[in-house]
């Protein structure tokens, strides 16, 4: 009987030498004339073990790692010998930073071949979309909003809300998107779930398809993520098929049908309708709302935009039912948020956890602090249009009202991390620099004030009328913040302010940080 061993297909992973590893070992088990098969499952999630080698054994599946090329042949020695390595992990699964999580959307990704839907299917693959299909469109609908489900792109919008208004609205056509142009700094979860578990993107899409009467979909990637285009693409395939996608999805009376495009990399076409001008084969612009998409969204149709983990939030809340899903989390966020933990951290990588976890319990518990051994000064959290929290705030619970209430944002989960010789002056500049590039330049408060937001933020770090400046470029975050056609421009300002708030003594001559410091 063949032994199963696993190496990573994620593209991390594969930057860290996964597709050599895995030829070598393919190559020691022939010389060794040892019967494998070498299975490319996505990643578990934790980077610091990357590339992840697992063998199925009888006692389970024993992980190995990091490891590198030339570890291979003691590798081989301990998989087909008596298991003993310096780099032995055990079960990957028992290790304090898998143990703790609160797996939903993530479930399958690291443990399932992400080609195989005969694979897919026996770990509980595609059992939403059989009860969505004993379902009525209002029904699958009311299952999602009673759930809880809000948007995990960044506004955080009430899913149920969006998909009852496609529904409603009248139409020859419908279309659901899928915003996967992840763009925000240390974000992954995305790239992750397309390139570990794709099945589930197409799942959640079908069902979304079925709830609001939509016949087509389309995924939204940038252009930099080619192992999740390719991906994406072959799953399609496969499912099609094999009859889940089609004119008559698994038999039934519905049509739904997917297709992958590709996006050039400019960051404000993670805009829903940026993302829609360019999908139309337009400059990626804002449009003005309303219309808002759901009324008049793709090629002009009603139009539902989902990010991807939004998505595949959607087949467990239909297998195990909205109460299941809304029980987990806090408040008014339900359900499990997949946490990408990045920067200065020693243990980065996705942490899926239900909402209420604190924000210094993932710094300091699972991330484990920082990789440089030197205290945690600051953390960026909802990518570059972010807020910087400190330390005093990192009792707040990752929770959209709770960061609101911060005047922070959640985003798309993503946390980056920062040491104590971080210059947060340099950092609030960085922001309105990354707009000012980032721009598609339709309105004046974002296209304008950018630009000089950096010319005032170069004379306060100059010292140069200090007091004036820093009053002016406040002055000019709220008008940004109120005035701006879209959130690029909108939430600029979160990241400037909360610096100037927070770290004031950056902001002043060089004796201020250092008297902060002792």
């Amino acid at each position: 009987m063949s032994t199963k061993i696993y190496v990573p297909c994620d593209a991390v992973s594969v930057a860290c030498g996964a597709d050599d590893v895995a030829d070598a070992i393919a190559a020691e088990a022939k010389k060794r004339s040892q019967d494998v098969t070498i299975i490319r499952n996505g990643s578990r999630g934790l980077v610091p073990i990357e590339p992840l080698v697992e063998i199925e054994t009888l006692q389970g599946r024993i992980g190995y790692g990091p490891i590198e090329l030339s570890d291979v042949p003691s590798v081989c020695d301990a998989m087909f010998g008596d298991g003993q390595h310096a780099k032995r992990i055990g079960k990957p699964e028992e290790l304090p930073f898998f143990a703790k999580q609160t797996r939903l959307t993530f479930a399958r990704c690291g443990i399932t071949d992400p080609q195989s839907l005969a694979d897919y299917k026996a770990h509980d693959g595609y059992k939403g979309l059989t009860k969505a299909l004993t379902l009525t469109p209002a029904e699958i609908v009311e299952t999602v909003t009673k759930s809880g489900l809000r948007g995990r792109g960044g506004a955080g919008f009430p899913t149920g809300i969006k998909w009852k208004t496609v529904l409603d609205a009248k139409a020859d056509r419908k279309f659901i998107v899928c915003n996967a142009d992840e763009g925000d700094s240390g974000t992954f979860a995305d790239r992750m779930i397309m390139e570990g578990d794709p099945f589930l993107l197409i799942e959640g899409m079908t069902i979304a398809g079925i709830a609001v009467g939509a016949t087509h979909g389309y995924i939204y990637i940038r252009s930099e993520y080619p192992h999740a285009v390719r991906a994406m693409e072959r799953a399609i395939a496969t499912a099609r098929s094999a009859g889940y996608l089609g004119q008559s999805v698994c038999g039934s009376k519905h049509a739904f049908d997917l297709d992958v495009r590709m996006g050039a990399g400019a960051y404000v076409c993670g805009e829903e309708t940026s993302l829609l001008e360019s999908l139309e084969g337009k400059r990626g612009q804002v449009r003005a709302k309303p219309p808002l998409p759901a009324h008049v969204g793709l090629f002009g149709k009603p139009t539902v935009i989902n990010n991807v983990l939004s998505l595949t939030s959607v087949p467990v809340i239909l297998d195990k039912g909205a109460d299941f899903y809304r029980d987990y989390g806090m408040g008014r966020s339900r359900g499990t948020m997949p946490i990408q933990l990045a920067g200065n951290i020693k243990n980065g990588g996705l942490y899926e956890t239900a909402f209420g976890i604190t924000l210094g319990e993932l710094v300091d518990g699972i991330g484990g602090g920082t990789e440089s051994g030197r205290p945690v000064r600051a953390v960026q959290v909802g990518g570059p249009l972010g807020a910087y929290f400190p330390r005093a705030l990192f009792d707040t619970p990752f929770d959209y009202e709770a960061f609101a209430a911060k005047d922070g944002l959640i985003g798309h989960g993503g946390i980056v991390v920062f040491d104590d010789t971080v210059d947060m002056a340099k950092q609030a500049r960085f922001a309105m620099e990354f707009c000012a590039i980032e721009s598609c330049g339709k309105c004046t408060p974002c296209r304008i004030g950018s630009v000089r937001g950096q010319e005032v933020m170069d004379k306060i770090m100059a010292g140069t009328d200090r007091e004036q400046n820093l009053a002016l470029i406040t002055d000019l975050c709220q008008t940004m913040k109120l005035g701006s056609l879209c959130a690029l421009g909108g939430f600029t300002p979160y990241p400037v302010m909360s610096a100037l708030t927070h770290f004031p003594e950056d902001f002043g001559p060089k004796t201020m940080r250092k008297e902060a410091a002792e």
